[in-house]
């Protein structure tokens, strides 16, 4: 064999070993790695991830308006990793958008349902708790402060 031959076969096996090292971490990063809260991004009704303006990340940021969250929906804010949802007329409730099963972000709210798009867990818009598996422990809560119509991580 040449050496231009030997060459070729080290580049070829180059490339599909990293090919496949990228495969693997394309599929880990889309159900994450354990049972433990991770990162994710979301969005709302099964639409692409929402960008609200005034959604800095740190406490004290405007998330939303209170308008802007429906009754018995809700919204998903990646940039927090937090979900808001309204489960009643002027009650709102925050939660991590972190699912418990494997770290997927949640990502519709309908029906006061909170729904993981990885494996289907669903969610209770008003408390967070498991409703569906194979998520066995409630979203943890997160604080947010209502006034004045607006929306903000505590």
């Amino acid at each position: 064999m040449s050496a231009a031959q030997e060459h070729r076969i080290v580049e070829r096996r180059t490339v599909v070993l990293a090919v496949g090292a990228v495969g693997a971490a394309a599929a880990l990063t889309a159900c994450g790695g354990s049972d433990e809260a991770g990162g994710g991004s979301g969005g709302t009704g099964g639409t692409d991830p929402v960008e609200q303006p005034g959604s800095g990340g740190a406490g004290g940021a405007v998330l939303a308006k209170t308008a802007d969250i429906p009754e018995g929906g809700g919204l998903v804010f990646a940039a927090q990793k937090v979900v808001v949802t309204q489960p009643t007329a002027g009650e709102f409730k925050a939660f991590s958008a972190t699912c418990t099963h494997q770290g997927c972000a949640v990502k519709d709210i309908t029906n006061n349902v909170i729904t993981c798009p990885c494996h289907n867990s669903t969610f209770d818009a008003a408390t967070g708790s498991p409703t569906g598996g194979p998520a066995t422990q409630p979203l943890p809560a997160r604080q947010i402060s209502v006034e004045g119509g607006a929306i903000t991580l505590a």
